[in-house]
């Protein structure tokens, strides 16, 4: 029988879940351990013993050659181990050498086996053997230990391998290595699969002879149970991998010898039924002998399956490491799939339901995983009531786990349980899981669409009960009103190209039935069957715009996923055939369409941005030019009727489309958009004339201004995406803005589109700029634009918020592109029309951020009455334009037009409307970090060091600095941001940091300018030898310093705890700080503070950039001129510093600039 398989798990010192991570040591070189056998009878056995396990090495070696390159010589493989690891050879074979050698001497060859486990747990030392039977039981469990000896400087531990006790002993100053199973590289990254395979074919290759002689089972159990308790993670997550495949090998064994002890039984019957008048026979005695070895055979596989699951899995599936609990969450998984009669029950299913709550992502994943696979297979699911009701709760919220994939297959799971377990899941969890279409991860989104699709969506029988009048559409009609309904229901509108690129993987033939979807939409109420309301015909018009550019651009919606997947060849033929598919359908019914709601805004909006996806090569191929004539009819009723900026910029966007040079039909597109524009630009120019004849120099009569307004607003429209230039719109709409100027009597109707239309007629007339351009034209453009700028300045005061808006976002995005152009590469032209912000309007564009996006929102908040302040979507409205405001300025700071010191006062605002506007905020900072290192580490520091002055203003009355205030609090976050900013990559982040150590240091220990010694500042020699001094100096110095406490290595680690915490330390440094330091402690200063940190390297061009950043003014003009003189170092410093030079601490720069607050209080106080 099986030994005890945890004898050392019994143990106080042992406890489950109680083990510590620790790295086992491993060396290069593989083959250096040998297994001893160190207690047999006679020293004679001993070296016989010896002697045999080299040459079945040998021998083995001699028919597996299997060879490895290694610093370029061949190095053949002979140990299992290095055989397994090299995976050039079939397991098989390797397996069969091995059973061969253990028929031979079953001793030596359990010994290589025994040797081969520990060499897979990384462990390069030295295995000791003693028979078991040499001990009594008492003297057994004394051995059983896991001890550190002191005096030799080794690891060993001890534990039972029946009919051994093993003895493991190995250096622990080895090194931190991993061990194979975690290993990197391409020569190990199958190791992990060889290993198992190799101990699921030794099993199968044993299951025949030696798998039951009650001794090699015995052992392997004994040996891994033992190393599975071990305190070091390499083995014991090598053991439990291999205790778990291991049963999973016995799991196969016993399910053959169930099939074969049935096919005896079932002989056995036979022949007994046949020969009953019979007393003896032969056949039958041989049937019932197979039948009861089956039967001892079963009970074997039995005790090695229990003693390895009680041995091993009970104690590892809770390991403090996830990944030797991960694995035995899978393995379990698969047992209870495998051989269900056994499994399938709640005393193994309660470990994967507990597992579901482990923090851990990986062990969530797994027990999800191995759930599918019990889940997809009904006749298990009437095994799992009680586990079902138990943990149903915890599944249905796994959707909402931090992880994606065990989000996603936690919804998989649910489809499984919704398709197979009935009524499991109620309707408000099925409401809860259908929201997660609209879930910007696509691959959870994709699988709820396949939950709503299959759920509520797809119904059998479908095809066969159609709708009365519904006709050959009636399937696809009633599940179409069944996704309007939900789409409604779910009361988020704005999402619609989520829902269908959710449901596009499951339900694509049916969301590409457009025939279906427009003959619903025009069919009327005479015809027979319900007509649509008027919600769910915009709901229908919004789902075939969003199914139209889900087919015709074939990646998903903004913010979900990748920009854009590459495409393969049958996705492209897919999306061609699509593409063809919508122009020969929407050709001819998209008129049709438009005449029925060309009144309603919102649905003539849509339908206009169909044509954008069109194959305009149909229209002349396929000869159906009468249909764009009418096309192009509706297009032109709409722009009369319609004011609505969205129509009219659909419809603009329709021409542009349909006026492409390149195809056939453009002649007669032009021909239709030129009619259009000389009719509108009639109408204005009919106005205008009528205005300027006014006595009064202006008609303020509100029809003829509402008339005004609609021509401008649609002239605008067609100005973004047609050069008008021709009909010289930007004189008109100029004299108009310059007649606002001077008398400010201009409505605001009036005043928006012409600021819009003079925009984007400067900006055609910038682009036609080419090198052949006169010089009289440049000088008029340039007059023009500065013209401009000065008028949309003058509107930053207007007394309208929308025009200071409006006239806000043209200048930035006037200013972004002026100072950017390159006028195709006319240098003449951008010296010309090149224009940069002056310090006046610099400092007029921040005021206008200040006062309109961070000092309005408190303003508004008292302001605001009740009604207002439950209107959402005006709330949403207002910030969106907000955000539009701060990224428009923002944006300037980026690409450098305005100064880089400016985004200091931006930054102050960081934490306070973190919620609001920390993206744009944090791009922001990125993309000056990008540009300028160093000058966006000194714009962190501006913003910190204005934040604290006023803040030590606010308290110069009561005549210290309050270090518990809210402000100040609010100081340490921002701090803290700024630091985690900086990421974990100490290379890339190094200057900008040692910066700040540099600026702070100087900052911290010189409180008021001090004299120069001859031409050099005196703080710049202090900090220079403190970089420079070693570490004998710094202690001799401190030690005789008798004003400063020597700093150790406990005060140092304690002062980093507290700042890392976030709060200052009350005593040391605070009261250090407030005496200021004399001349000649100065240099004791520098080497305490250079002791607390790691040194840097003295940079001789560092120094000189922050000179006049730093310098008192008296001194800061000769420090400049003059060359910085520095002392020789000598080749061991500088070596010093050389390997200490990458060693930046990141996490240090908030902690730096929080002492920073300190030396300003020195100045405060």
């Amino acid at each position: 029988m099986i030994a005890e398989p945890n004898t050392a798990s019994n143990l106080p010192s042992q406890k489950e879940n109680a083990v510590h991570d620790e790295t086992v040591p491993e060396s290069t070189v593989q083959n250096g351990s040998c297994v001893r056998n160190s207690n047999l009878k006679t020293p004679r056995e001993k070296g016989k013993v010896r002697q045999q396990c080299e040459n079945i090495r040998r021998s083995s070696a001699s028919s597996k050659r299997v060879s490895r390159l290694q610093d370029g010589q061949v190095v053949e493989a002979v140990t299992l181990f290095e055989v397994v690891s090299m995976g050039k050879q079939a397991m098989q074979s390797v397996v069969d050498d091995w059973v061969e050698a253990y028929k031979q001497d079953r001793n030596v060859a359990l010994l290589d086996l025994i040797n081969f486990f520990i060499q897979c747990s990384g462990c390069q030392g030295m295995v000791t053997a003693e028979m078991f039977e040499s001990l009594h039981k008492k003297d057994v469990m004394l051995k059983m230990t896991e001890n550190f000896d002191e005096e030799t400087g080794l690891q060993y531990k001890k534990f039972m391998a029946y009919p051994w006790i093993l003895t493991v002993t190995w250096p622990v100053d080895m090194g931190d290595e991993d061990y194979p199973l975690i290993r990197t590289g391409p020569y190990w990254k199958k190791f992990k699969a060889n290993f198992c395979e190799f101990i699921a074919v030794l099993v199968q290759q044993c299951q025949c002879s030696i798998l039951y002689d009650s001794y090699l089972m015995d052992t392997i159990i004994s040996l891994l149970t033992g190393l599975a308790d071990s305190m070091v993670r390499a083995f014991r997550h090598t053991s439990t991998l291999a205790a778990m495949k291991l049963l999973t090998a016995v799991l196969s064994v016993r399910l053959n010898l169930d099939v074969n002890k049935h096919n005896a039984q079932r002989l056995y019957e036979v022949e007994k039924k046949r020969i009953s008048g019979k007393r003896t026979n032969y056949r039958l005695d041989q049937l019932e002998r197979k039948r009861k070895e089956y039967e001892h055979k079963l009970l074997e596989i039995q005790n090695m399956m229990n003693a390895i699951f009680k041995g091993t899995f009970l104690n590892r599936y809770r390991d403090v490491v996830p990944e030797i609990r991960a694995t035995c969450i899978e393995e379990i998984g698969s047992w209870i799939k495998t051989y269900p009669d056994a499994f399938l029950n709640d005393s193994y299913l309660k470990y994967i339901g507990w597992m579901l709550y482990d923090k851990q992502a990986e062990v969530r994943l797994k027990c999800l995983l191995g759930l599918q696979g019990i889940y997809s297979r009904k006749e298990f699911v009437s095994r799992m009531d009680l586990f079902t009701i138990r943990f149903k709760d915890r599944i249905v919220s796994m959707p909402l786990d931090k992880d994606h994939e065990v989000a996603v297959q936690a919804m998989k799971l649910l489809m499984l349980m919704s398709q197979n377990c009935e009524d499991v899941l109620s309707d408000e969890d099925c409401e809860t899981l259908y929201q997660f279409v609209y879930t910007t991860h696509r691959p959870l989104a994709v699988a709820a669409g396949e939950f709503l699709y299959k759920r509520l969506l797809s119904h059998e029988g479908d095809e066969e009960v159609q709708p009365k009048g519904g006709g050959k559409f009636g399937a696809s009609t009633d599940q179409l009103k069944r996704l309007i309904r939900f789409f409604l229901d779910s009361k988020l509108h704005k999402h619609v190209a989520y829902l269908i690129d959710s449901l596009w993987d499951w339900a694509g033939n049916f969301l590409k039935d457009w025939e279906c979807m427009t003959t619903l939409l025009l069919k009327n109420a005479e015809e027979g069957g319900e007509e649509l309301s008027d919600a769910h015909e915009s709901a229908l018009i919004e789902i075939i715009l969003a199914t139209v550019r889900e087919a015709a651009e074939g990646h998903p919606p903004v913010g979900r996923g990748a920009a854009k997947k590459i495409i393969s060849v049958k996705e492209k033929k897919i999306q061609l055939e699509d593409c063809t598919k919508i122009t020969e359908h929407f050709i001819m019914v998209l008129p049709q369409l438009l005449a029925k709601y060309s009144t309603d805004a919102q649905k003539a909006a849509n339908l206009l941005q169909i044509p954008q996806y069109y194959d305009l090569d149909v229209y002349s191929t396929g000869h159906l030019e009468k249909h764009l004539d009418a096309l192009l009819k509706e297009v032109k009723d709409i722009v009369d009727k319609h004011s609505d900026i969205s129509v009219l910029e659909a419809s603009s966007r329709t021409y542009y489309v349909l006026c492409s040079k390149e195809i056939a039909i453009y002649s007669q597109v032009d021909h239709a958009r030129t009619q259009l524009i000389d009719e509108l630009m009639g109408q204005l120019n009919q106005l205008l004339d009528g205005f300027w004849q006014k006595e009064e120099g202006f008609c303020t009569d509100a029809g003829e201004i509402s008339r005004m307004h609609s021509v401008l607003r649609r002239v605008a429209a067609f100005h973004n995406a047609h050069d008008l230039t021709k009909w010289n719109l930007c004189d008109k709409t100029l004299r108009l803005l310059v007649f606002e100027m001077e008398h400010g009597s201009l409505p605001v109707l009036i005043i928006l589109p012409a600021l819009q239309c003079t925009y984007f007629s400067l900006l055609w007339q910038l682009a036609a700029v080419s090198e052949n351009s006169p010089k009289e034209t440049l000088f008029a453009l340039g007059r023009e634009l500065r013209h401009f700028s000065q008028i949309c300045m003058h509107f930053l005061h207007h007394k309208d918020k929308d025009v200071k808006e409006k006239a806000f976002m043209i200048l930035c995005d006037w200013l972004l592109i002026s100072s950017h152009q390159d006028s195709n590469n006319n240098e003449e032209a951008v010296g010309l029309l090149d224009y940069l912000p002056s310090t006046s309007l610099q400092e007029k564009l921040l005021l206008f951020i200040q006062e309109h996006v961070f000092m309005e929102e408190e303003d508004e908040s008292e302001d605001l009455t009740e009604e207002e302040r439950k209107d959402e979507s005006c709330k949403l409205d207002n910030l969106h334009k907000k955000r539009s405001l701060l990224a428009a300025y923002c944006k300037l700071i980026a690409y450098n037009v305005v100064e880089m010191t400016a985004a200091a006062e931006i930054y102050k605002y960081y934490v306070k409307t973190y919620n609001d506007f920390g993206d744009i905020i944090k791009e922001t900072l990125s993309k000056m970090r990008h540009n300028n290192k160093i000058q966006s580490a000194k714009t962190l520091i501006l913003c910190l060091q204005q934040l604290f002055q006023a803040h030590a203003e606010s308290h110069d009355s009561s005549g210290s600095v309050d270090f518990s205030s809210a402000s100040f609090t609010n100081m340490k976050e921002l701090a803290r941001r700024f630091s985690l900013t900086f990421g974990w990559d100490q290379v890339k982040s190094r200057e900008s940091v040692a910066m700040i150590h540099k600026y702070a240091y100087l900052q911290r220990y010189v409180a008021e300018p001090l004299p120069c010694r001859g031409d050099e500042w005196q703080p710049l020699i202090w900090y220079r030898n403190s970089l420079l001094a070693n570490e004998d100096d710094e202690s001799s110095v401190l030690g005789s310093s008798g004003e400063w406490s020597p700093v150790g290595t406990s005060k140092t680690s304690s002062f980093k705890r507290k700042l890392s915490n976030g709060s200052l330390p009350e005593t040391g440094q605070t009261e250090a700080t407030r005496k200021a330091p004399e001349p000649q402690c100065a240099s004791q200063l520098a080497c305490a503070a250079g002791k607390s940190r790691k040194r840097l390297k003295s940079q001789e061009m560092h120094l000189q950039e922050h000179l006049t950043f730093l310098c008192p003014g008296g001194l800061r003009g000769r420090c400049c001129k003059d060359k910085i003189k520095t002392e020789e170092v000598s080749e061991e410093v500088q070596a010093e510093d050389t390997a200490e030079d990458v060693d930046v601490d990141v996490v240090g720069a908030d902690q730096v600039i929080l002492a920073r607050f300190c030396s300003s209080e020195d100045s405060c106080s």
